[in-house]
């Protein structure tokens, strides 16, 4: 036993025997100074996002696969979620984690294969909103048709605040623009364009809100496809109009807002009326208004002089009254001779009934009947007569009211008259202080030129006249 101890001393040297962390940093030396940074492609596999915030997965083909880890500062530019199945292209530096002796890729960067990273972000985060409903129809708010204040979210620098305020100057000068100045570009600019859009609406100033921005690449726009600024725009109560970029370029933003435009010159003429189509519809609504006032007009002039003509004299109408109330007496008379004949007949009817029938009681109840029909035949007679006479004395009134109505009218219109003839009157004018002249001969002095120095002016005043003899001329 201890010749075979001796030998193993004999063939190692204790300097060459490694600690298992020395070896495993000796390992880990010799894969990162050895294996430069590479490209690979594979599907990724059992994805895990701890609390950390770093990404663990696998990458694999159908051969192989490797443990890889994605810190969180290197997931900056990433804007897609990872998922398992999805097949990746990453940039990695091979490493070796010392502490479990596991050979795995540190990803600096990941790109889904088929699309850029930006746009299979978009892609997810367009799927996600259309499932949530952000985009249907039924969510978007109609744009008013009276607009007088236009508020403009955008940069105060760039040129697109001046195209919006160019095309409202030349089409709708009447309304008021309001700007609320942001970064449109950056990694703050969807954060600071979604609280300008919740000022913009909070403010109850606007009556539809405009985002705007020029064209660029699609990481210039990306701002406009961050799911913050979205959240925002259909938060948003008042109607916004989607401007971003040129025709070509979609957003996210184009999606949820209540209205796309291709440019932002384009959303200013989507936001407001065009000021020669309002003039001539303006034009035409007052042409019909003053022919629907010409017909009014003429239509009550008709009507007043056929009410002149139907008009009639107070006397000829009580006179007309009177006759009628004779009719309606003479008519209730003969009404009520033929209903008392009538119940007569009835009476004598029933007395022969009764004539013919011997009870007593039948003959009481009879005669009670009789009396009870009689009563009643007086009331509805007495009630018949009091409804004409309250009917003539209704009529009476309306006569009365209606003639003196008309008095009313016509002292209302000599009087306008007497003051129009008294304003035309020259001795009006005289009276406010003005003068009349004329030449001898009575002829009325109208200008410099028909008299003469020497020729004899009467001057006729509110109080009298004056006679007076040219001196001078002077002309103006």
């Amino acid at each position: 036993m201890k010749n075979s101890l001796a030998s193993f001393q004999v063939d190692f040297n204790i300097d060459e025997i490694y600690s298992i962390s020395d070896f495993l940093s000796l390992c880990k030396s010799s894969i990162e100074n050895n294996i430069p940074i590479c490209w690979l492609r594979g599907e990724i596999s059992n994805a895990s996002f701890p609390a950390s915030g770093h990404w663990y997965f696998s990458l694999k083909d159908k051969n192989g696969q490797i443990r890889c880890i994605m810190f969180r500062l290197s997931q900056r530019n990433v804007k897609f979620a990872l998922k398992n199945g999805m097949q990746v292209l990453v940039q990695a530096a091979p490493t070796l984690y010392e502490r479990q002796g596991n050979f795995q890729l540190n990803v600096r960067h990941i790109e889904a294969v088929g699309v850029g990273n930006l746009q299979a972000a978009f892609e997810q985060l367009k799927s996600k909103l259309q499932s949530e409903g952000l985009f249907a129809a039924e969510h978007k708010i109609p744009l008013p048709l009276n607009i007088k204040t236009i508020g403009v979210i955008s940069s105060a620098n760039g040129a697109v605040i001046h195209d919006i305020i160019k095309v409202l100057g030349k089409r709708y000068p009447f309304a008021q623009i309001l700007l609320f100045d942001c970064v449109v570009q950056g990694e703050v600019a969807a954060s600071m364009l979604s609280q300008a859009i919740y000022a913009a609406d909070k403010s109850k100033r606007c009556d539809v809100l405009i985002l705007a921005r020029g064209g660029g690449s699609l990481e210039d726009l990306w701002a406009f496809n961050e799911e913050v600024l979205a959240r925002a725009l259909f938060a948003c109560k008042t109607p916004i109009i989607s401007a971003i970029g040129h025709e070509t370029d979609t957003t996210i933003a184009d999606f949820v807002a209540d209205a796309r435009a291709p440019t932002p010159s384009a959303a200013a003429m989507m936001a407001s009326a065009d000021r020669l189509e309002l003039l001539s519809k303006l034009h035409k609504l007052r042409e019909n208004l003053r022919q629907c006032l010409r017909q009014i007009l003429s239509n009550s002039k008709r009507q007043l002089g056929q009410l002149r003509l139907n008009t009639t004299s107070f006397n000829r109408q009580l006179n007309a009254f009177s006759q009628k109330l004779d009719w309606e007496n003479k008519r209730l008379g003969y009404q009520f001779k033929t209903t008392l004949d009538e119940n007569q007949a009835q009476l004598n009817t029933l007395l022969e009934q009764l004539k013919q029938h011997s009870p007593k009681s039948n003959i009481q109840h009879k005669k009670q009947l009789n009396q009870l029909a009689k009563i009643r035949l007086e009331k509805a007679l007495k009630h018949n007569l009091q409804q004409q006479n309250s009917r003539i004395y209704n009529l009476d009134r309306q006569l009365k009211k209606s003639l003196k109505h008309l008095l009313w009218q016509q002292q209302n219109q000599l009087a306008k008259h007497s003051a129009e003839l008294n304003h035309l009157s020259p001795l009006s004018t005289l009276s406010r202080g003005y003068s009349i002249s004329m030449l001898d001969d009575n002829q009325l002095l109208q200008s410099a030129t028909k008299v003469k120095i020497g020729a004899r002016i009467i001057t006729r005043l509110q109080d009298g006249k004056l006679y007076s003899q040219v001196e001078k001329i002077e002309k103006n």
